[in-house]
């Protein structure tokens, strides 16, 4: 009895080490959104995004967000990642523009901390939009960009319950393309 007692305890401890080894290969082969090269490897893996064509034009750090705006076959995007426990950025959010020289994104970060929102701005080496004047509710910003440049601008947003935003669009010559 106690033979057959000793084969069970050593056939449940070689299975719960098996679960164990299984589990943690399986937690490091996970990708997280750490430095460019796992952040590409991220974006490669996400359906509609594995494209060889990938370009990272920044990595910014808010608290504990990372949001990385990257162009994809000249399209603009961005992916946002939130920190885990461990330390390690898991992606939470990922957004594209198809056939845009100049892309804006509103970008909500978690956390308490104010703005909680922000306006990316994004431009490749098409865009001919040299300013852009955006209303929030009254407030003006106005934003200048380089034609014919890949481009990344932040704007934080007031907090509001509520938003209406207004753009115009200028060229390098001052003349309003749209409103």
């Amino acid at each position: 009895m106690v033979i057959k007692n000793k084969k069970f305890f050593y056939v449940v401890f070689v299975i719960i080490v098996l679960i164990l080894i299984t589990f943690i290969l399986n937690s490091t082969k996970r990708e997280y959104g750490n430095d460019e090269e796992s952040i590409l490897k991220v974006i490669r893996s996400i359906d509609g995004y594995n494209s060889q064509s990938i370009k990272i034009l920044e990595i910014k750090d808010i608290k504990n967000e990372r949001v990385v705006p990257f162009l994809i076959n000249n399209n603009p995007g961005y992916i946002q990642f939130s920190k885990n426990k461990r330390g390690n950025y898991e992606w939470k959010h990922i957004e594209k523009m198809e056939d845009q020289s100049f892309a804006s994104f509103l970008v909500n970060l978690k956390g308490e901390v104010l703005p909680n929102l922000k306006f990316l701005f994004m431009t490749n080496e098409d865009n001919e939009i040299a300013k852009v004047e955006l209303d929030v509710n009254g407030q003006l910003f106005k934003m200048e960009f380089k034609v014919h440049e890949s481009s990344v601008t932040w704007i934080d947003l007031p907090k509001h319950k509520s938003a209406e935003y207004k753009y115009k669009y200028y060229d390098e010559n001052g003349n309003l393309i749209k409103e």
